[in-house]
């Protein structure tokens, strides 16, 4: 159990971290202004964590 969840956080945080660098090369490529940097990047993660949360709550319980 306490296996699963390290590896699923060493995964949460690469996966984190590839999809705020794909969102980083999106606003510079589309040159979105600075001022929706934020904002968008806020609902990128937010996303990204419910999407992860519940995979590893499908995987806990499956």
């Amino acid at each position: 159990m306490i296996a699963l969840m390290i590896t699923f956080i060493i995964f949460s945080v690469f996966i984190l971290y590839h999809i705020n660098r794909m969102t980083n090369l999106l606003c510079i490529q589309k040159e979105i202004p600075e001022e929706r940097h934020e904002k968008i990047f806020r609902t990128v993660n937010i996303l990204i964590v419910i999407l992860l949360s519940t995979s590893y709550i499908e995987i806990l319980y499956v």
